[in-house]
């Protein structure tokens, strides 16, 4: 991947997008890059109630091994090359956080709301600067600080503290935990874009394969509207989306990337009210809120200027 030395790698990402890069130098015109990545943003958070209603019919693992073979399929079409050594040395551990991250994040929507689940893999926003942190020491600034707090306060307020936390809370956490992970180790490598993308979903699509047959409902037939959830969540969430942020924050800074792809949770909680009817009590709403605003507040701060 390549990336500027001067760049935050919290900037670099999406949560569940497998390639990210520094910015170039702007365009002449950014509404557009600005708005196409607003669209990508927007439909990383719908595929949370597409995936929740899909894996709701169909088992979790053989469905995130035909998603990425999708994916990956997408990717070697419209590449049409298979990636070079260096790219498999370093798109390796990348891949690895990527999958274990969306294998957490899957596993955990089984018993969690899609707008839950959109909002608390947003903490990824906030945990990739304190991984920097404490894997590359990176300057952590205090606005991170608060960040953290308020989102830990808003996650504990959302999921009902201590007694009301449960499974798929932690594994949606620990999930954002692995996206963060994915995109630290993206923001110090160097690399093709396209290279790092196609691994990232060839070991994702293969890993995922595996362990679908080695479970035991293996490979059930596939309905309509799972075969619709794959294309939706392969193709284009997975595929095009990838390809459209790539160019997208090519166009733009770095800051405006940031603070546009922290709107994912609340297109994911917009997206379950309005396609599933999902409703939040009035203390879930408080927390909602405090965390989307620790997610935007932190890019926000972040925008202007490093030193705060």
């Amino acid at each position: 991947m390549e990336r500027t030395e001067e760049s935050d790698p919290l900037t670099l990402a999406s949560e569940r997008a497998p390639v990210t890069d520094a910015p170039t130098v702007a365009a002449r015109r950014p509404l557009a890059p600005t708005l196409l990545l607003l669209a990508v943003t927007a439909i990383y958070g719908w595929t949370f109630v597409v995936v929740k209603q899909a894996i709701g019919e169909y088992p979790v693992l053989p469905f995130l091994g035909l998603r990425f073979v999708v994916a990956a399929l997408l990717l070697l079409l419209v590449l049409r090359r298979w990636p070079a050594l260096p790219s498999w040395r370093q798109g390796l551990p990348v891949a690895a956080a990527l999958a274990v991250g969306y294998l957490f994040q899957t596993e955990g929507m089984v018993t969690i709301s899609p707008g839950i689940a959109g909002l608390l893999t947003g903490l990824f926003v906030v945990f990739t600067p304190l991984l920097d942190r404490l894997l590359f020491g990176a300057r952590l600034r205090l606005a991170t600080v608060v960040s953290i707090t308020l989102a830990l306060v808003g996650t504990g307020l959302l999921t009902g503290g201590l007694a009301g936390f449960r499974v798929g809370d932690l594994l949606v956490v620990l999930a954002a935990l692995a996206f963060a992970v994915q995109i630290v180790l993206l923001s110090h490598g160097r690399g093709s874009v396209a290279d790092m993308s196609l691994v990232q979903m060839l070991v994702c699509a293969l890993v995922f394969l595996l362990l679908g047959a080695g479970s035991q409902l293996r490979y059930p037939a596939v309905s309509g509207s799972v075969a619709l959830a794959l294309a939706i969540t392969g193709a284009l969430a997975s595929g095009l989306a990838v390809l459209a942020q790539t160019w997208a924050q090519r166009r733009m800074s770095a800051s405006r990337a940031g603070l546009v792809l922290a709107a994912e949770p609340g297109f994911a909680l917009l997206a379950a009210v309005l396609l599933v009817g999902e409703r939040l009590s009035q203390i879930q709403l408080l927390g909602a809120l405090v965390l989307f605003l620790a997610i935007i507040g932190h890019e926000l701060v972040g925008a202007r200027g490093p030193g705060v």
